[in-house]
């Protein structure tokens, strides 16, 4: 992980995976979910942490597969480079 950090590929992955996610809409699908949790709940009445707790597991789940392909081919050619 030190290594990762050292050389700036922990925030190159970071941000390839960030893109990534935006351009298959998976950031636009997960801030509707968390929209849809709000109303049902209210505004009033969600906290962050209940937001939070509610929206991991759907968010973890729905990332494209491959997109985790990409993201762990990288970090295995960066390993193999080090």
């Amino acid at each position: 992980m030190a290594k990762l950090v050292e050389t700036g590929e922990k925030d190159r992955l970071k941000e390839m995976l960030r893109e990534r996610l935006i351009q298959c809409g998976w950031r636009d699908d997960l801030k509707e979910y968390c929209k849809d949790v709000i109303r049902r709940k209210g505004l009033e009445k969600v906290t962050i942490e209940e937001l939070v707790a509610e929206i991991t597991p759907k968010g973890r789940a729905t990332i494209p597969e491959d997109v985790k392909a990409e993201l762990l081919l990288r970090i295995r050619k960066f390993l193999q480079a080090t």
